[in-house]
């Protein structure tokens, strides 16, 4: 993939915004929990903090999706942006004065960057669909995954330095500088406006506009389908990733601190480089069925993948290597399969659902795969601990074939449909 939306101001404009912000946002979260940890050393009060970002979620979701659709997306983006600034400002100066920041104060901040995180994603949503055209939806996708995975790999990395050299006050001011950055390099982007702002802003045009939100996503069974499949992914991949790999190379393998940080590079790189090494594959396939086949596949490999744990194959080498090397290599497949699936379901996204709807669905969406996401980690969590590990990651990936097999036929229509719209035109 050759990538040529990045020559375009506005394009280029809105991913340098988000690179920014998005580094200063993952560094802040970093340094915060390091934080938590080191003033409490409790890992519930560690958990907590990581945990109560999904109560304002549940409570402000419905809420920022119509307001999304209702407000000029830039003008909110940028406002948003400077308000996220501000109040990491605040609580730097904060710091400054008091030499710490109290559990509750870092409530505080996680509840309010979460809120205002909620908002920016509804208004932001429609912001890439409505700078390039429908037919490069692809391409822009693509770069936006590589770019913010970039930004993924890198942002730990950066906040561990400065974290350890100058403590939690300079990440504060960094990731406050980050969002004002952030926020005046979108002051130059050209969006089309593609809100519907009512006439009178009432509790009864709130209700309708949600209503009309929500029955789009009922009327429209491929929203649902896409909706339906990323709240699987969240539920049995995110897991397979965020605890199992973990505690496969850690308990079951027994690897060594520096084979695990390779394990984790190679996971980190396989994500990166999906967009470069699948660029073409993803560019020929019509989208519904890349949809589908990149979720089978996955699937596949994650039954590939049960094999390395197994009790079989530890008794038949002498030493964990042959096992290691070959998880490293089939995760490394699936981290490429997974992105390219993402990049898919989230160009078919950008296509079906209309602009000026785009802030209501986008959050049910969001709200729909996030809420999924410890739901996940809990039951598989706790069936780790029960149960063999290849057991446990067959049943991820049996998880996975049945629901695509189910969406199948709703992803192909999808392809059939453009086709006949393309003979007539």
């Amino acid at each position: 993939m050759k990538f040529e939306l990045i020559k375009q101001k506005d394009f280029s404009l809105l991913m340098l915004g988000k690179f920014v912000s998005l580094v200063g946002s993952n560094m802040q979260q970093f340094a915060l929990s390091l934080y938590v940890l080191t003033i409490t050393g409790s890992a519930t009060i560690f958990a907590s903090i990581l945990s109560i970002s999904i109560l304002p979620r549940l409570l402000v979701s419905p809420i920022a999706g119509v307001f999304g659709d209702w407000f000029d997306r830039k003008k909110t983006i940028v406002m948003l942006d400077f308000i996220n600034g501000l109040i990491l400002g605040i609580f730097a100066v904060i710091y400054i004065v008091k030499g710490s920041l109290s559990i509750f104060l870092i409530y505080i901040l996680v509840i309010l960057l979460e809120i205002t995180e909620i908002f920016f994603d509804s208004a932001m949503s429609a912001v890439m669909p409505s700078l390039v055209e429908k037919e490069e939806l692809m391409e822009a996708n693509s770069l936006n995954s590589l770019i913010m995975n970039i930004g993924n790999i890198l942002s730990p990395v950066i906040a561990a330095i400065f974290y350890g050299s100058y403590g939690i006050k300079v990440i504060l001011m960094f990731s406050s500088i980050s969002f004002i950055l952030s926020a005046i390099s979108e002051l130059f982007i050209n969006i089309p406006k593609s809100h519907k702002k009512p006439e009178t802003i009432d509790i009864k045009t709130f209700k309708a506009d949600l209503m009309e939100g929500i029955d789009i996503i009922r009327s429209n069974r491929l929203i649902s389908t896409m909706i339906g499949l990323g709240t699987i992914i969240n539920f049995s991949i995110t897991p397979l990733f965020g605890i199992g790999l973990i505690y496969i190379t850690k308990e079951v393998l027994m690897v060594s601190d520096m084979q695990f940080g390779v394990f984790q590079t190679v996971v980190s790189i396989s994500m990166l480089l999906a967009p470069l090494l699948c660029g073409s594959i993803i560019k020929k396939k019509r989208i519904g069925r890349l949809t589908h086949d990149s979720f089978i596949t996955v699937a596949i490999l994650i039954f590939v993948m049960s094999i390395f744990p197994s009790s079989v194959l530890l008794k038949t080498f002498n030493s964990n290597m042959v096992p290691y090397i070959g998880l490293i290599i089939i995760t490394f497949i699936v981290g490429l399969v997974v992105t390219a699936a993402n990049i898919a379901i989230g160009t078919l996204f950008n296509q079906v659902v209309p602009l000026d709807l785009m802030g209501r669905t986008s959050t049910v969406f969001n709200l729909a795969v996030t809420i999924f996401i410890p739901v996940g980690q809990m039951i598989f969590g706790f069936l780790y601990d029960i149960m063999l590990s290849s057991v446990v990651i067959i049943l991820s990936g049996m998880i996975l074939i049945i629901v695509t097999t189910l969406y199948k036929k709703a992803l192909l229509s999808y392809d059939e449909s453009e086709l006949l719209a393309e003979s007539k035109a």
